[in-house]
């Protein structure tokens, strides 16, 4: 989504510190619960607390049937400070 400006809401969110976080979700079948599905799940998130990850494992523990058996979490921030590096010498083009 783009606002008036122009900026979108999720490079808002990146300036703001937030980063790309991905949690891969195992979770048993209600009706077969020695079998494990996987979910993926992927949002901008902030570490380390992850509140929008969070909130949606509690919806998920409230309101579906799967429980959850792990999650593994990747996190990366996308706005990073830039990498320089010295310059031993010029080289001059005519």
């Amino acid at each position: 989504m783009v606002s008036r400006v122009g900026v979108s809401e999720d490079f808002r969110k990146q300036v703001l510190g937030y980063g790309l976080t991905t949690a891969q979700i195992l979770y048993r079948l209600p009706d077969h619960p020695a079998l494990l599905q996987t979910y993926v799940w992927q949002n901008y998130d902030l570490f380390p607390k992850f509140p929008a990850l969070n909130d949606f494992l509690a919806f998920w523990q409230e309101k579906l049937e799967g429980p959850l058996f792990s999650v593994t979490v990747a996190h990366s921030k996308l706005i990073k400070p830039a990498e320089l590096r010295a310059v031993d010498g010029v080289l001059q083009l005519h």
